[in-house]
């Protein structure tokens, strides 16, 4: 977000992209990333630049010097849940708000200057206030886009907005281990079988029962890695009967095993 000034962002094969004061821009991939003063200007590495530590997850920098001033704050933020984690392959690369937009609530302008306040004053649990408040800030963000983004850019968002297939999926996300049935998911969003079955297909891209599969191989596979659960627990807890059943889902859905993902989490550091 930039606090004060402008400046020109460049990501890979995206167009330049201006970035005026109170602007907020997430970038949802991983790869790098470019600030300008202006679209001829030279960059330095940000591993090059001298970093001011404050605490262990808040820094300063300063570069440059001249021209206009710009600042802007950034900050990382890692969606844990399974379902974080498939929203951002939905997400474009870059996703810029502009917060004095009429789709912009006035509180999100207020939350980023309170933000910007925070950041500047340093005060004792400014960290705490900073670090909740961006959460609720990335969380309306992606809302906002989610009502305004062209319907052909939403993919699998189209049926989650859907009111009939909407039902569906969330009942899907509140209760993943349910015996759910193309039947009972088509009642619960008030439609017959083979009129659910076609839009489903047609907004999500996939049929119900095989998002269903998705969805419960995703909280499965955050569940290896972020407890220490045994297999056959994991798989009660999704709707399986037998550990080879949910072993044979998992791998149709990752190529890859349970145990070889469990692996992982104890190579951790």
């Amino acid at each position: 977000m930039v606090t004060d000034g402008r400046c020109w962002l460049e990501v890979d094969d995206e167009e330049p992209l201006l970035v005026e004061k109170s602007d907020l821009v997430l970038l949802t991939c991983s790869s790098q990333h470019r600030l300008r003063s202006a679209l001829d200007g030279l960059t330095e590495s940000l591993a090059a630049l001298p970093v001011c530590k404050v605490t262990e997850a808040y820094e300063t920098l300063q570069y440059g010097g001249g021209g206009d001033i710009t600042r802007a704050m950034y900050g990382i933020v890692r969606f844990d849940h399974a379902a974080g984690q498939g929203l951002m392959d939905l997400l474009p690369n870059v996703l810029k708000i502009d917060t004095w937009s009429e789709h912009s609530s006035a509180w999100l302008q207020s939350t980023l200057q309170l933000i910007s306040r925070q950041a500047g004053e340093l005060r004792p649990g400014g960290e705490t206030v900073i670090t909740r408040l961006a959460d609720v800030v990335v969380i309306e963000a992606i809302r906002n886009w989610i009502n305004t983004a062209p319907e052909e850019g939403k993919g699998r968002l189209k049926g989650v907005r859907d009111n009939q297939i909407g039902r569906a999926i969330m009942a899907m996300h509140r209760s993943p281990a349910h015996d759910w049935t193309v039947e009972t998911l088509a009642r619960t969003a008030g439609m017959s079988r083979s009129a659910f079955s076609a839009r489903f297909t047609s907004l999500v891209g996939q049929s119900a029962m095989q998002y269903l599969t998705t969805w419960r191989m995703q909280l499965a596979r955050t569940k290896l890695l972020e407890t220490s659960q045994p297999l056959s627990t994991i798989a009660v807890n999704l709707g399986y009967q037998s550990e080879p059943a949910f072993s044979r889902a998992f791998k149709h859905i990752f190529h890859v095993s349970p145990g070889r993902i469990r692996q992982q989490k104890n190579r951790r550091p």
